[in-house]
């Protein structure tokens, strides 16, 4: 099939003007930029908010709108990197947060909360027994501290391109350019930046995504080299190349390869979990890792994670085997905040409404990419989803890297930003809905592209 050719002059052009409206827009933004960077490393508290020439600094958040230091009112489609599904301060979230703050916010002891909510996870996600944390980089670590425990093993095996967290065994072979990427039998294992140190690297192997018989014969040669894997950590479905689908029957044949290695299925659900169905890939796929792992949108706002697994592979926590410790682990106030999400937000009827919101923004946006002849596609899952600017479908990093059209997907976070659209602020990002969002923001989003793809293509 063919598609219009987009002049990249005409996307430079475009990107100009946008970049000169946001920053015009944003003055406020810029002079809280030149305060915070005083004593606030980079200006931010994280190096993913950060933005040249400077970042948006929000003020609030209601439902399915922020707003900005400068007052700018949006549809926030970023919601906290996909934390927010509930919407912003939730008033259900809200009063169970008030009515558990007279009673003490921290103890380092359990409660019945953290009882409500592990019983809550059993059973929407099948794992019998569950551990909490205080982020989605806990959980991954400690899942796999689990696994090695288990197996008595110390190689990990990740997918390629996949981002699990900043800790060390994980800080391997992400945002690796396209040249260094390697032979897909034995893809590179690269440090995702500096003071990681090399042997931890040597340690993880990563495979490429969609592509069981690669993981397969990688794993067979790691057994004869006296290296097998303890775990396999991955998405269900890559969330942080925008979304990329597992292909039919790819991840039934990972846990066939997993479970005849005695290797550890770890999914990690930090970015699915609870919003993409009530038990998150692990219900929406139909295949049962050993375990998963979870953060994000689990605190309805307030930060925390968790860990579920198998009775076989939990024993070497209940055996005290391995020291799964933290003291914030189960914050009483972050527990009345999980549960009150659970039991009275992220409901049935919850995601009867995501799914709908999910169709039409689709719909809309391949609506539009239809009728300008744009390369591209949207892809949808309850609350993520994302547009694809890329000629052929994504399944993998190698893909993902040889097709991605970097002007063009800045281009379209101005364009959102400029017309009453929060997004996150990579390039390899997607959209997260809420519970909160309505018609009108989806309608607000297929405008702001349909507008974009007009510009682009007169």
């Amino acid at each position: 099939m063919s598609y219009v050719q987009i002049d990249p002059t005409r996307i430079a052009e475009l990107t100009a003007r946008e970049e000169a409206r946001l920053n015009e827009r944003t003055q406020a933004s810029r002079d809280y930029y030149r305060r915070a960077s005083e004593h606030l490393s980079g200006g931010v508290a994280s190096s993913y908010q950060l933005r040249d020439p400077w970042p948006i600094y929000l003020e609030g958040g209601e439902g399915a709108k922020v707003w900005d230091v400068d007052g700018n009112e949006r549809w926030d489609f970023h919601n906290g990197f996909g934390s927010m599904v509930q919407g912003h301060a939730n008033p259900i979230i809200g009063q169970a947060i008030t009515e558990r703050y007279p009673h003490g916010t921290h103890f380092a002891a359990p409660t019945e909360d953290a009882i409500a909510v592990a019983n809550e996870l059993a059973r929407r996600f099948g794992m019998a027994k569950w551990r909490y944390v205080n982020s989605g980089s806990e959980a991954t670590m400690d899942a796999i501290r689990i696994a090695r425990a288990y197996t008595k093993r110390d190689t990990v095996m990740k997918i390629f391109g996949s981002y699990h967290g900043h800790h060390d065994t994980v800080m391997v072979s992400i945002g690796v350019p396209y040249d260094q990427i390697g032979d897909r039998e034995n893809l590179a294992s690269l440090a995702y930046g500096a003071g990681i140190p090399a042997a931890t690297t040597a340690m993880t192997i990563a495979v490429p995504f969609n592509d069981a018989g690669a993981m397969e014969r990688r794993i067979e040669r790691l057994a004869a080299e006296g290296r097998k894997p303890a775990c396999v950590i991955m998405e269900a479905a890559m969330m942080n190349l925008g979304v990329v689908l597992p292909e039919p029957g790819y991840l039934d044949k990972v846990r066939e390869i997993t479970r005849e290695h005695g290797i550890v299925l770890i999914f990690d659900e930090v970015k699915t979990g609870l919003t993409i169905a009530a038990g998150g890939a692990t219900e929406l796929f139909g295949v049962r890792p050993d375990m998963v792992t979870m953060a994000k949108s689990l605190g309805g706002g307030l930060p925390t994670g968790a860990i579920g697994g198998t009775e076989e592979v939990m024993s070497v926590v209940e055996d005290h085997s391995v020291y799964q410790v933290g003291t914030y682990n189960g914050n009483p106030l972050v527990m009345a905040s999980a549960r009150a999400s659970l039991e009275k937000v992220l409901t049935p009827a919850a995601y009867q409404w995501l799914n709908h919101l999910a169709d039409r923004i689709a719909e809309g946006c391949s609506d539009v990419i239809k009728r300008y002849n744009l390369p591209g596609y949207a892809v949808s899952l309850a609350s993520k989803g994302c547009v694809t600017f890329s000629p052929t479908k994504i399944v993998d990093y190698e893909t993902f890297l040889a097709n991605q059209n970097v002007p063009l997907t800045d281009l379209a976070w101005l364009f959102n930003m400029n017309r009453g659209i929060f997004m996150t602020p990579g390039r390899e990002e997607e959209w997260t809905l809420s519970v909160a969002h309505t018609d009108q923001a989806i309608d607000t989003y297929i405008a702001a592209f349909d507008e974009m793809a007009h510009d682009l293509t007169k």
